[in-house]
């Protein structure tokens, strides 16, 4: 698979149940990594305009978890959980993702997600794959009915605007 830089490419792959997304960043690892794994900066760019995302909780370790929720423009929340599982620092890590209430507890509304991204640069550009993993093929499709691929591809697109800061 070819990418482009700036340009989000996912592709489907029904078999295994999984997504494969594929994003190069114009900034180097230490910048990128940090965006993914500091709060701070995943607030200024996780959510697709014009949703913002706002951090609850995170503590960014194996056997920890982010809380976060994304507000609407009408206010209303969406919250998920991300569960770390394994991290190797500055290179990748993994985790678990789902939609739960305001205090972390899956709600089941929504199906979780088992993702694997991986960082590494070259010449000042930053590639990142990522892996998204699904219990059935009907998930996978129900998280791209909710609009996953244009989201995360309009994140992508504030997080190209916050490196480039």
């Amino acid at each position: 698979m070819s990418t482009t830089k700036n340009q989000t490419t996912i592709s489907k792959d029904l078999e295994n149940k999984k997504l494969m997304i594929v994003r190069e960043f114009d900034a180097p690892l230490e910048q990128v990594w940090k965006a993914w794994t500091d709060s701070e900066l995943l607030d200024q760019w996780w959510a697709p305009k014009p949703w913002k995302a706002n951090t609850k909780s995170m503590d960014f370790r194996e056997g920890g978890f982010w809380l976060y929720y994304m507000q609407g423009p009408e206010g209303e929340k969406s919250y998920c959980r991300f569960d770390y599982q394994t991290i190797v620092d500055h290179q990748s890590y993994t985790g678990v993702d789902c939609f739960c209430d305001e205090n972390g507890n899956a709600t089941g509304e929504f199906p979780s997600m088992s993702w694997k991204n991986e960082f590494s640069e070259s010449d000042g550009v930053t590639k990142v794959e990522i892996e998204v993993s699904f219990s059935s093929v009907a998930d996978l499709e129900k998280i791209i009915e909710l609009g996953f691929n244009e989201g995360f591809t309009a994140a992508h697109g504030n997080l190209d605007e916050l490196l480039a800061q």
